[in-house]
């Protein structure tokens, strides 16, 4: 059997009742932090930019557009709501489990693949538990081509939620759609070849772009795959197919009989983030908010601040001296200043006129980014950063973390997340009364009969009483 049928027949042919209560669970918690973040999304430059260009295609359908009144066609939905979930890079990040795979830079799982299965589920009317089943085969299928692609992929230029997540949102669209494994293997194929993004355009609008985009493709390969449309059935093994093209060549190992076996949600398991910022920003903002506590650390004390990483970080991180929200997002410099300066750093935060603010430029001249040989030292399947604060008065202050708050080290706390989910629908102008509707909903994803239960609340402001 080629490995492509192998990956198709697992998305056809594994039992719903063989995922573990604990895939469920961790999975259930990713879709509440997606909705959330689609409704944040939905009200940034991106999002208004996209709801006024679905208008003029005029093209009505059955599937919600989250933070609005507006319906269309469920590719259109897909790739609206995956912009708006990654808009505020704040979304859910995969872990690695190889010293040469990126910690936090495989995918981000949820952003390509939720909004795709959303939208053919509320075309079709589709039951809770199938969204949360489709769901999950669609990141299992992201997570373990992600895993087993040769890391120069994403080196070298590529964005793996954009490529991998197209194929992921494809996989879970068949499971969706009930395809048998031939058709299913036709429409990773026709994914396979939408699949894109390019790690140039990180910190501006076309980073969420790839992730709306891959939600999209997903959903046009298996329409045209359930029509009878062709493509070839070997397309990730093939000499000419997409690990070889697009990497260089891959890790069977990672791949190979090793879907489900484990689920990544059980292990390595996935990073649910607590700042609106590239997750390789996290472990240093953990340490220094924790140095800011323990020694009251305010601006005016601060001389110079040293943080050191392995070499892949700075390769994302690379808006050292940032003007706008979305350059902040991977900024390292950005997100220590925020930190001294106000103590916390949010949606609010993360705003153009923030990050313009004299007193934040200024801060950002005293902190230094680069790499640092104990924390290369560690590998890179992690993503070991050493802070170190010197003091106006000659003292210096210095922490280390490997994992930020929220990876599984040192997960949210149910209540924390669903804190996060409000914060980010208050964000969308959703009462507090109907964020609390939608969450329970949520938390009891898998006894909803009828999704459009869930999407009829999803309209952000509009949303009734």
């Amino acid at each position: 059997m080629s490995l492509t049928r192998s990956v198709a027949e697992f998305i056809s042919g594994t039992p719903q009742a063989s995922t573990p209560s604990s895939v469920r669970k961790l999975g259930t918690r990713s879709i509440l932090d997606g909705l959330g973040l689609a409704l944040a999304g939905s009200v940034g430059a991106s999002g208004h930019i996209v709801k006024d260009y679905l208008q003029d295609l005029a093209s009505a359908g059955p599937a919600t557009v989250i933070g609005s009144g507006l319906k269309t066609a469920p590719r259109f939905a897909a790739f609206a709501n995956g912009i708006a979930i990654h808009a505020d890079d704040y979304d859910d990040t995969q872990l690695a489990t190889k010293p040469d795979r990126v910690y936090g830079l495989l995918t981000h799982p949820t952003a390509p693949v939720l909004p795709a299965v959303l939208a053919v589920a509320e075309q079709d009317g589709a039951s809770g538990a199938d969204v949360l089943d489709a769901y999950l085969i669609g990141t299992e299928v992201e997570m373990k081509t992600a895993e087993a692609i040769d890391p120069r992929h994403y080196r070298d230029g590529f964005h793996s939620t954009g490529t991998l997540g197209a194929i992921g949102a494809a996989a879970a669209v068949s499971r969706l759609r009930r395809a048998d494994p031939s058709m299913t293997a036709r429409a990773l194929g026709i994914a396979a070849s939408q699949s894109a993004g390019l790690r140039e355009n990180f910190g501006t609008m076309t980073k969420p772009f790839h992730a709306g985009r891959a939600a999209e493709s997903g959903v046009l390969a298996v329409d045209l795959a359930l029509r009878g449309w062709t493509a070839a059935e070997n397309i990730l093994e093939a000499p000419r197919g997409f690990f070889r093209a697009a990497g260089g060549g891959y890790d069977a190992s990672s791949i190979e009989g090793a879907l489900g076996r484990p689920w990544s949600f059980d292990s390595p398991g996935v990073s649910i983030k607590p700042h609106p910022s590239g997750s390789l920003t996290h472990p240093a903002m953990r340490v220094m908010l924790r140095l800011i506590e323990e020694h009251d650390i305010r601006p005016d004390q601060v001389g110079r601040v040293r943080v050191g990483t392995n070499s892949n970080m700075p390769n994302a991180l690379i808006h050292h001296r940032p003007r706008t929200e979305l350059n902040a997002k991977f900024s390292m410099e950005f997100c220590m200043a925020i930190l001294l300066l106000e103590r916390r750093a949010g949606l609010a935060q993360f705003t153009d006129a923030v990050v313009r603010r004299a007193n934040v430029q200024s801060l950002i001249e005293r902190i230094d980014f680069g790499v640092d040989p104990e924390a290369e030292a560690a590998g890179h399947e992690k993503m070991t950063t050493i802070v170190e604060v010197t003091l106006a008065d000659g003292r210096v202050v210095s922490g280390r973390a490997d994992f930020g708050k929220g990876s599984p080290a040192d997960p949210m706390t149910d209540a924390e997340l669903e804190a996060k989910f409000r914060d980010c629908v208050a964000w969308a102008g959703v009462t507090d009364i109907n964020a609390g509707r939608v969450a329970a909903m949520v938390w009891g994803i898998e006894e909803l009969r009828d999704i459009r239960e869930l999407t009829a609340r999803l309209r952000g402001a509009a949303v009734p009483a």
